[in-house]
């Protein structure tokens, strides 16, 4: 068997590296020339990418959310949701989504497609950071976000238009520390209640017969899908859900800084932007990767860390080489799914007859391990290229793992680089914004909220995040108390007395 491309067991170091004091400044807003994402070319969908651009800015609302990925989207859903059924106002609720690109253009639609809830993954490290029972509800939250996100698109019958594929996960185990890590995460997360009768176990031989690896691995139940098509969805729900609720969105139009309003204005923040001032009573940052740019203290290893990835798009030697499952491996640094036939038929514009011959098209990332030396792409926040010694591994990386089924020497049809949002714990910031070197920080931000930091996993956790953070935001609106749902993790909240 040939080596494998990647450093193997290198998660250790990676957060050895992560935690060390940096001397990198602060992110700034996104490049305005990223690169091209397979998710992006050509999709289709309203809202169009450069939606409220030009024309009048909207100046006042209630609540501003700065970014239009899967977070601030998600956000305004709720939000919607929400006061759908609230008769006590007199006016509808305003908000504005203000986005520094085009719609959607950071890293939800930039990711792997993977909406896939850990099913074991990392409890041992939860429970020692957080104890048992926020350890189970860590992985709790995980499963109601891709239940309640399948829940919504069979309702508004939109499971075929984003391309949902529910053809699980396969985790292949490279080395025996991985495996040994693997089978004690799923003995702790059993033994503490956790159903894992939908995990399946292989030999090295099951995963050669079933899919061509030579690597004994592991089987979670799991989903693919078109992230941009999943938040076009939630931004048209959000806009059309009640008269009670409006949501405007601004494109092309970043936030560069924020201020405290003058003391006889109506609202409590004013948000400077190239296009003019908005003025608003709250804020939620659901900027991920450039938190810091408004809220300095978030940036170094405490904080916020932005971590460029990238993906390439590669075609296999036949049309269903790896079936319909995704696929991680190297725990979890690299990570792969197929693309279906049918859908390519559809976007590529190829005939029937093609998209039935062609090699099925795999969407692979990963390779930041290859970095190690230079600090695992921590703080690279430039999305307008990528690394050549990234995307050399990623192109020897499945010929490698699934021999005779990849050519080495095949040219990649896309390759590009999102921007994530690391931290040290793994963990998001939710709740109230918090700055921890200043004890008056939660007068001082009142009103200013944050859901950011999803270390590469926000697909299966950023949803139900915002529903949580939307939650808080509607509970000060109408002088309520918030209660955290059952399945949210509370050691994601800023402060614990939300």
């Amino acid at each position: 068997m040939s080596e494998l491309p990647v450093p193997l067991n290198v998660r250790a170091e990676h957060q050895v590296v992560f935690e060390r004091p940096t001397s990198a400044p602060p992110p700034t807003l996104p490049v305005a020339n990223g690169t091209q994402s397979f998710w992006l070319r050509n999709p289709n969908v309203f809202p169009p990418p450069t939606y409220g651009s030009d024309g009048p800015l909207t100046r006042d609302a209630d609540i501003c959310i700065i970014g239009s990925g899967i977070t601030g989207v998600s956000a305004a859903y709720h939000l919607a949701q929400a006061f759908s059924h609230d008769q006590t106002r007199s006016q509808p609720v305003s908000a504005v989504v203000l986005e520094a690109r085009e719609f959607c253009s950071g890293a939800t639609g930039r990711n792997g497609g993977h909406l896939t809830a850990y099913a074991y993954n990392g409890f041992r490290w939860l429970r020692q950071l957080y104890g048992e029972d926020e350890a189970v509800r860590g992985l709790a939250i995980e499963r109601y976000t891709a239940a309640e996100v399948f829940r919504i698109l069979k309702e508004n019958a939109k499971v075929e238009h984003v391309d949902f594929v529910p053809g699980g996960r396969v985790i292949l185990l490279f080395t025996a520390q991985e495996h040994d890590s693997a089978r004690a995460d799923y003995d702790a997360a059993k033994e503490a209640g956790i159903d894992l009768s939908d995990v399946e176990w292989l030999s090295r031989e099951e995963v050669k017969a079933r899919f061509g690896a030579a690597y004994p691995a592991v089987v979670i139940p799991g989903n693919n899908l078109w992230p941009l098509k999943l938040v076009s969805v939630l931004y048209n729900l959000a806009a059309n859900a009640t008269d009670n609720f409006n949501v405007s969105l601004h494109t092309r139009t970043p936030v560069t800084s924020i201020s405290a309003s003058e003391p006889s204005a109506s609202r409590r923040w004013s948000l400077q932007t190239p296009r003019g001032t908005i003025q608003c009573s709250y804020v939620l940052h659901a900027t991920n990767a450039y938190t810091a740019h408004l809220l300095p203290w978030m940036h170094g290893p405490d904080g916020i860390v932005p971590t460029r990835g990238q993906v390439i798009a590669v075609r296999a030697n036949t049309p269903d080489a790896l079936g319909r499952a995704g696929f991680v491996g190297n725990d979890g640094l690299e990570y792969w799914f197929p693309r279906q036939n049918p859908e390519l038929t559809r976007q590529t514009g190829e005939s029937a007859a093609n998209a039935t011959t062609s090699g099925q098209l795999i969407l692979l990332g990963g390779g930041r391990e290859a970095t190690k030396d230079r600090g695992f792409e921590f703080y690279q926040a430039d999305d307008s290229e990528v690394n050549p010694e990234v995307g050399a591994v990623l192109r020897r990386f499945l010929p490698v793992v699934f021999p005779g089924k990849f050519d080495e020497d095949s040219e990649v049809e896309m390759e590009w680089t999102g921007v994530m949002g690391y931290t040290k714990s793994h963990e998001p910031f939710v709740g109230p914004v918090i700055d921890p070197h200043d004890p008056d920080s939660r007068r001082k931000y009142e009103g200013q909220y944050i859901s950011a930091g999803y270390t590469g996993h926000g697909m299966p956790r950023a949803f139900a995040c915002a529903e949580a953070v939307a939650g808080m935001i509607r509970a000060d609106m109408t002088r309520e108390r918030w209660q955290p749902p059952q399945w949210f993790p509370t050691h994601y909240l800023t402060t614990q007395d939300v």
